[in-house]
This record gives C-alpha cells, structure tokens and sequence, in this order.
C-alpha cells in the first residue's frame, strides 16, 4: 500500500519510515484501514493530497464511509491542520454540514427541544417563488428587504412549504411596543412542533453582528410582552443572502436568545443555465 502511495509522487508521503512508525503508535493496520475502495465516490485525487497523519485522525475519528470522504476533501481544500481537522471530527462537523448555524444547544434548556430546534432548520433555503425581474427592478441594489418580505408575504404558503411542517404565519411588520418605542419585525411565525413564535429577519445583503443585536431585541419584547404562559421562548433566525457559518458560529455563542443564521437564494440568482434547466412552475402544477 504505502509502494502505491509513493508511486504517485505526493510529496505528503515522502517520508514513509516517519509515517510507519506513526501507523504503529497508533495500532493501525494500514493494509486494512487505508485501503482505496473501489467506489465511484471515492475521492482519489483529495485522498493522495492528504497527509498520513490526517488520514490516521479521520479513520479514528469516525466509521462512517460518506464521513471519512467529507474531512478527506475538506482538509484537501482548506488545507487543514491536523488539529483543526481533530476538532472538526470531535464537533462532529459532517453530521451538522447541513444544518444552521445557531445557539439553540446553550440557550433551550430541554434538550430533546434543543434537538428538534437544530433539525427544524436548514443552513440554506431556495425561495424560488421570490423573482426580482417579475418585480419590476432592473438592478438588484435597488431590492431592498421589504420588496423580499412583500414577495414572502404574497406566497407565504410557499415560504412555509419551504421551511417545513406546522409553522402558521401570524403577521409581518409585526407591531410591538416597550416603553413607548416600536419595533416591526419583519415576519412572525407561530411552531406548533416547537411550541415557539419564531421571528424572522430579512436581509439583502451579506451577515452583520447587528443584526443579532437588533433580533435580540425582538425576542426579548414578544417574550415579555406577547408570549402566552404555556409556550417556549421565542426563536429568532436572521434570513440572509451571504454568511460566513464559522463566523456566525463563534459570535452566536455568547447571546442568550434561541437564535440562527440562515441564507437564502432566489431564482434570479441561479446562473442562467440552471434557470432554463428548471421546470416551468405554472406548467408543474398542471401536471400535479
């Protein structure tokens, strides 16, 4: 196996007599363990761009097949260290690749709703319905975030399909008051799996740390204010074209709020190509 390596010329695998003595500090039999299945998924490009030590963290790290695939490509393509790679394994990056980023873990108290939180939410969503052209707009810094929110509004079926079962809609623009100042946040929904308003607030543009300061503010006056005795704390998701999920992992943290970061895309930022490649939508309902 190790002639195999060598052979392709990989200077990460140069010093063989080094990554030896490693293999068997750690007990690894690298006849076994680091042989190249023959898949059709199998990264064979990343997995000889991969240094031995890091293959020794994955394969520790985890079982799963898809799982050692996804750390293979990503310490290929970040050019990871080996122990940002350990701490990825430990925080279990793959199985939370899909979800959003939040702080929903720290702030609900039970966990079992913590749990169903972090499922009820993606980290990206397509809201194909919303169409800046059909709107009238020629250039896209001209679409502000109530032109989004208006197109939400008139498809809010749509919006809700999108995110998933038992949310009801209760309003946008939403009136809230707190010594004699107002706040609108810009949509309001009610979860009855979470049991929870959930606010959510629209951004054009890339993600900001005020924008969690300003949805903190909501949360902290529909708790206080609009609530009922028997519901959970409400849950706020900023909704933006553009974030950075380790970023918006690390200033999350420290809010005391169930809040998340979620991006989103419409149809008229997909490239041409695809676009074209779509169905449709008044002729896939005809055939529905």
């Amino acid at each position: 196996m190790i002639a195999d390596l060598q052979s392709k010329g990989n200077q990460a695998f140069t010093n063989s007599a080094i990554v030896i003595a490693e293999l068997k500090d750690y007990h690894i039999d690298i006849y076994q363990s680091l042989k190249i299945p023959e898949t059709k998924d199998f990264p064979v490009e990343d997995f000889f761009n991969v240094p031995f030590t890091h293959h020794i963290r994955i394969i520790e790290g985890t079982k799963d097949r898809l799982a050692r695939y996804y750390y293979i490509h990503r310490v290929v393509e970040e050019k990871l260290q080996s122990r940002v790679l350990e701490n990825l394994i430990k925080d279990d990056a793959y199985g939370h690749r899909d979800t959003m980023p939040s702080n929903f873990t720290q702030t609900i108290p039970d966990n079992k709703m913590a749990r169903k939180a972090v499922m009820m939410f993606k980290d990206s969503y397509l809201l194909d319905f919303i169409n800046v052209e059909q709107i009238g707009e020629r250039e896209a810094i001209d679409v502000d975030e109530r032109v989004v929110e208006q197109q939400i509004v008139q498809n809010v079926k749509q919006f809700i399909m999108t995110f998933g079962r038992d949310f009801a809609f209760i309003g946008n623009q939403y009136h809230l008051e707190v010594y004699g100042v107002e706040h609108f946040p810009d949509l309001l929904f009610f979860n009855r799996e979470l049991n929870a308003m959930i606010c959510f607030e629209l951004k054009i543009g890339e993600f900001k740390t005020s924008y969690l300061g300003q949805l903190m503010s909501y949360l902290s006056i529909l708790d206080a204010k609009v609530k009922k005795p028997h519901e959970n704390p409400s849950i706020g998701i900023v909704l933006c074209k553009e974030a950075n999920r380790d970023y918006v992992e690390f200033v999350i943290r420290d809010y005391s709020k169930p809040m998340g970061v979620a991006t989103y895309t419409t149809t008229s930022d997909m490239p041409e190509q695809l676009r074209k490649a779509l169905p449709d939508i008044e002729e896939l309902k005809k055939l529905l």
